[in-house]
């Protein structure tokens, strides 16, 4: 099987690659692998579950060293954090090119450190390292988990019918941050400096888990999932693989926020399909949407109801620009060309 894709995998290669995979028989596991579950859950056999997620983090060039460290929490956290329990611990590894000072290596480590304490989390453990073949810092993997009282979480993979879908933020959160910051000169003739600006300001937003946690705890929440690789549509797609039902979405119906559009028509990309860590979609209870959009209101996060959950007979569909189409498997997301062509 030959892959010349960048980034994820799609996940029927992912499920083929992976297939018959995974070690020895965990009878402890509730939640494991599969499209759209982030963390995996277990049994502890003693009245409490605990989720735990795994995530590489790397930066964008011009981003703040400060803004990697915060990154590595939040992207780790988040995974769980959809599951409706509090992220707790957090352990990570941080490889680092020949001659990186350790000055800025200090920086990361307390920047990590600093966004860690800010949401209640303790690293227990890790690993820090210089590497030949590293050319720029990256955390290899950050572990991040959490423990709840087994009736006390959720899964990605709990929509029930008639679920209305919301949204977080807008689309392509992440996606037109790290973008905006590596293009930001290179466009600066075709975008206000206004824009540009909050394009940026939006690294801050690279987060779900205030989010999750507020949703979750207004009630009526069902499942709850990250829109990463692949955007709001990949993450559609994924919810509804994990529940086994299908989707009906009206995007006509939601204005993509003008910042977003502006930069996407710039270059040339679909802001739905793009990554979008900090994007939080939600399967919440028909009676309970008023009360979830308030919860996230009052914490200043804006909600975006983009259609709901049906039966898997009727299949996905996607209404956008006065047309009906089907929900497909996401393919590469448009990031990552466009990341890159940016690193030349």
């Amino acid at each position: 099987m030959s892959n010349a894709r960048v980034g994820k995998l799609s996940p029927s290669k992912t499920k083929l690659l992976l297939a018959d995979a995974f070690g020895k028989e965990c009878k402890e596991l509730i939640v494991g692998p599969g499209p759209g579950l982030d963390a995996a859950v277990l049994d502890l056999g003693d009245g409490r579950v605990m989720a735990i997620a795994e995530d590489p983090i790397f930066p964008a060039p011009g981003l703040p060293l400060e803004m990697f460290g915060q990154f590595t929490v939040h992207i780790g956290a988040s995974d769980v954090a959809v599951t409706g329990i509090k992220p707790q611990f957090i352990t990570y590894s941080l490889l680092l090119p020949p001659g990186f000072s350790e000055e800025d290596t200090r920086t990361i480590v307390q920047s990590i450190s600093d966004t860690a304490r800010s949401l209640d989390l303790s690293i227990i453990g890790g690993h820090t390292g210089w590497y030949g073949g590293i050319s720029m810092p990256i955390v290899g993997g950050v572990t991040v988990w959490g423990f709840a009282e087994k009736d006390k979480w959720i899964s990605p993979g709990g929509a029930r019918e008639g679920d209305i879908i919301l949204m977080t933020k807008g689309p392509a959160i992440e996606a037109t941050a790290l973008l905006a910051v590596l293009y930001r000169e290179r466009l600066s003739d075709r975008l206000p400096v206004a824009t540009l600006d909050k394009l940026c300001s939006r690294t801050e937003e690279i987060t779900v888990v205030d989010d999750a946690l507020t949703a979750f705890a207004a009630g009526g929440v069902h499942a709850m999932h990250d829109a990463t690789e692949g955007g709001v549509l990949g993450g559609l797609w994924e919810m509804a693989e994990a529940c086994g039902l299908s989707v009906e979405v009206d995007l006509d119906s939601v204005a993509v926020p003008s910042d977003i559009s502006d930069f996407a028509d710039a270059l040339k990309f679909d802001p739905w399909a793009a990554i979008s860590e900090g994007t939080l979609m939600a399967a919440v209870s028909p009676d309970s949407v008023d009360r979830v959009s308030a919860a996230l209101s009052d914490k200043g996060i804006e909600t975006f109801a983009l259609g709901q959950f049906v039966s898997r007979d009727t299949g996905s569909t996607i209404h956008r620009n006065d047309n009906v189409g089907s929900l497909d498997e996401p393919g590469t997301d448009p990031f990552w060309e466009l990341f890159f062509a940016g690193l030349e």
